[in-house]
């Protein structure tokens, strides 16, 4: 076995089992089990598990990053990527994360604009890393009560510049959340192979490659087909099941 095959399954070893003492049955006990499948090398098993927890809104970055350590031990570079991605969705403030990303990128051979096509998306994995939604609310709620107690206190000018200053604070805190709503939905390629078609059919005719593990913004959905654009500008349709959307949780 080569070291690029054994150091996926090594790190498997070393993962975390989830919380213990879990009930029979339980998310806990689920993942527990998941994780010995994939120690035990029935991978498929593995990714099923941790696709059916996922998928049941039982998401962690734990999950997660074993998901991508199983499908990159089975081979599924793409599906591997999309996992981490996703963790990081999850819970953008894990500083492993993006080590592991731009490892697997690096690995994969893919450009930063292969698997950052839309800039918008780093503002509102900041906005929710800080929750600057609620920040920026709390912020314009307390400039909006000095500017009302500056009419019952006359004689006093500080609740004014301080209602202006909690204001421009509040805006700025917004602007991340507000501009990352204007990011467009995205999928990862993660089947080798994969065409992009001149429609949504099955006797549809190929354009061209998609690369795996690419990132792609998703135009629009046709049954099991989605409308991509690929990081030359390329675009065209792709079946469900070679592009994973990225904003929910999908069985594998």
């Amino acid at each position: 076995m080569g070291l690029r095959r054994l150091a996926p399954m090594l790190a498997l070893a070393l993962l975390p089992l989830g919380a213990g003492g879990g009930a029979p049955g339980s998310p806990e006990e689920r993942f527990r089990e998941a994780t010995a499948q994939a120690r035990a090398g029935d991978l498929p098993r593995a990714l099923q598990l941790y696709g059916e927890l996922a998928a049941a809104g039982h998401e962690s970055a734990s999950l997660y990053w074993n998901w991508a350590q199983a499908a990159q031990a089975r081979g599924a570079a793409g599906e591997a990527l999309w996992a981490l991605l996703r963790a990081r969705e999850v819970e953008p403030g894990d500083r492993a994360l993006p080590r592991e990303i731009e490892r697997l990128r690096e690995t994969a051979n893919l450009d930063l604009a292969e698997v950052s096509p839309e800039p918008f998306q780093a503002l509102a994995r900041l906005g929710r890393r800080f929750h600057l939604g609620l920040v920026a609310l709390a912020l314009l709620a307390v400039a909006l009560g000095l500017h009302a107690a500056a009419r019952w206190l006359t004689l006093a000018r500080w609740p004014v510049a301080a209602g202006w200053a909690a204001g421009l604070l509040g805006l700025l805190a917004a602007a991340p959340p507000l501009l990352g709503s204007l990011a467009r939905p995205v999928g990862v390629v993660i089947t080798h192979g994969a065409g992009l078609l001149d429609s949504a059919s099955p006797g549809a005719a190929a354009l061209g490659t998609l690369r795996e593990g690419e990132v792609v913004p998703l135009l629009e959905r046709s049954g099991e087909y989605l409308r991509v654009e690929d990081s030359s500008g390329a675009r065209g349709w792709a079946r469900l099941e070679d592009v994973r959307p990225l904003e929910r949780p999908a069985r594998p």
